[in-house]
């Protein structure tokens, strides 16, 4: 064994070790010297192990020259869930805890109030896990409210890819505008046409038309304008009832218009890293294409060993995918939003009649319930012919 895997195997042993040992002196009462009182509930526990794994707790129970504070035998905590307390403790003795849907942002909250680095790692770990179209907009506003950029990211980067779906959800009407702002501002945003952000925006802004327009100047700053089409900015942006009561936009409506005939407005300067001058546009003049819009048409030619993607204007082509799982033959191929979908077939070779359904980033998911081959395929929710085995 190599020094590096054996000191590895020595930590990971002794930390097993007292780890153990710690939970039995908690489980026998040993050395308690801490009571937690929580709600109707005391949970006893050791003020090393709380000020080891909280700088909140170490703080409390001990001060600045490691001197231990008297009269902190027992602390009283307002509004926690006892059962929320009690699992995380647990959790500082034996690296166990049972986080669901239920209870993960209970206990994510009360170990961000009481700065626990574990226990809150532990809970972004699990939500990333679960990020699902259902959640990812109530993931994303918790992650802000409690302050985890990681999480943040990871949701609204979630949210990104999906975001012409999710912008139809009545969620996303309710978002607040910074947690707005930071979604329809990026790059990353998956979307082929500009006018699906701007038109998220008037919907979401004409939910809340009294309290929303008041901050619809800001809005623009996320939109890029010089991405739409001149006549849908004519008809659409100009026409706009709300845009056309408000004096203020219809400033910036010029500045636009003035863009799309080549006149730009002088870039503000503003004082960069080491004092260098940087020069900037307004965000509504920003004409950097979305994550979406690179998409380009290819041809897929797929066999029973590789999928290769064809540019048929650079005349080039790509390796999409090795393709061992697509049967060898009797399989259908369709497209749909930009996936593609091999669907049925045979493996002819080791008589294995089981149809995988792959979609275009190749990620295999359950099997039809019945095999099918020899079946054609639609733009919808039917499958048409086939033999059943």
């Amino acid at each position: 064994m190599d020094p590096k895997s054996m000191r590895e195997d020595l930590r990971l042993y002794q930390s097993t070790l007292l780890q153990d040992g710690l939970k039995e002196l908690l489980n026998e009462n040993k050395f308690v010297d801490c009571n937690l009182k929580v709600g109707e509930r005391t949970l006893p526990c050791h003020k090393l192990i709380m000020a080891a794994c909280s700088p909140y707790f170490r703080e409390l129970f001990f001060s600045e020259d490691g001197k231990e504070v008297e009269g902190n035998d027992e602390v009283i905590l307002e509004d926690v869930d006892p059962t929320t307390m009690d699992m995380i403790i647990g959790y500082l003795y034996s690296a166990e805890i049972n986080l669901t849907d239920e209870n993960v942002q209970d206990v994510f909250a009360v170990a961000n109030r009481f700065q626990i680095p574990s226990v809150f790692t532990v809970c972004v770990n699990y939500l990333q896990r679960q990020l699902s179209p259902d959640n990812c907009l109530a993931i994303f506003r918790l992650s802000l409210v409690l302050n985890c950029p990681r999480l943040a990211a990871a949701a609204r980067n979630y949210i990104a890819d999906r975001f012409e779906i999710l912008s139809k959800e009545e969620d996303f009407l309710q978002l607040a505008p910074h947690e707005l702002f930071a979604i329809i501002g990026v790059d990353s945003l998956n979307v082929e046409k500009e006018e699906v952000v701007f038109e998220s925006l008037m919907k979401w802004v004409r939910c809340d038309k009294e309290e929303r327009v008041k901050i619809l100047s800001d809005a623009f700053d996320c939109i890029r304008f010089r991405l739409l089409p001149e006549k849908y900015f004519k008809e659409k942006v100009e026409e706009d009832d709300i845009i056309k009561a408000d004096p203020e936009l219809l400033k910036k409506v010029q500045i636009i218009k003035d863009a799309f005939t080549g006149k730009l407005p002088e870039k503000l300067g503003e004082s960069g890293e080491g004092g260098e001058e940087c020069s900037f546009l307004p965000g509504y003049l920003n004409d950097n294409r979305r994550h979406g819009m690179y998409a380009k048409d290819l041809i897929l030619m797929i066999n029973d060993s590789v999928a290769v993607a064809y540019d048929a204007n650079e005349n080039e082509c790509f390796l999409a995918s090795m393709a061992e799982q697509i049967p060898r033959n009797h399989v259908s191929i369709t497209t749909k939003r930009n996936e593609l979908y091999v669907i049925g077939g045979l493996f002819v070779d080791n008589d294995d009649k089981e149809s995988p359904l792959q979609c275009y980033l190749y990620q295999v998911i359950t099997s039809l319930p019945i095999n099918y081959t020899v079946l054609d395929l639609y733009h919808i929710q039917l499958r048409i012919g086939g033999f059943a085995f």
